[in-house]
């Protein structure tokens, strides 16, 4: 059975919009793609709340669509994936939230 995990952070102070993207699309995103448990990773700037120009309360969401949640655990402990998840929250994300979501 498939899994979805929305994952939602800002940027940590002084990283700016354009390095992080830049990292998003030539290590994050091809290498978590690149996973066998994961059928879909994507990630979203977040630019304003709906029907307002206020800001999010997040400056990016990411969705996983996870095939294999036990070979997704095995993917994640590869050295690779170790070290761009370390990059990912310790130099980049701040007030991560992972949500597991399930469709109705």
């Amino acid at each position: 059975m498939s899994q979805r995990i929305i994952v939602l952070f800002n940027l940590q102070a002084g990283k700016s919009k354009a390095d992080y993207e830049n990292w998003a699309r030539t290590k994050d995103i091809p290498g978590v793609n690149g996973l066998g448990s994961v059928d879909n990773f994507e990630v979203f700037r977040a630019d304003s709340l709906l029907f307002s120009d206020d800001s999010s309360p997040y400056d990016y969401i990411e969705i996983l669509d996870i095939n294999d949640m036990d070979a997704f655990g095995q993917d994640a402990s590869q050295a690779h994936m170790q070290a761009i998840a370390a990059e990912f929250q310790g130099e980049i994300a701040k007030d991560l939230v992972f949500i597991n979501v399930s469709k109705l």
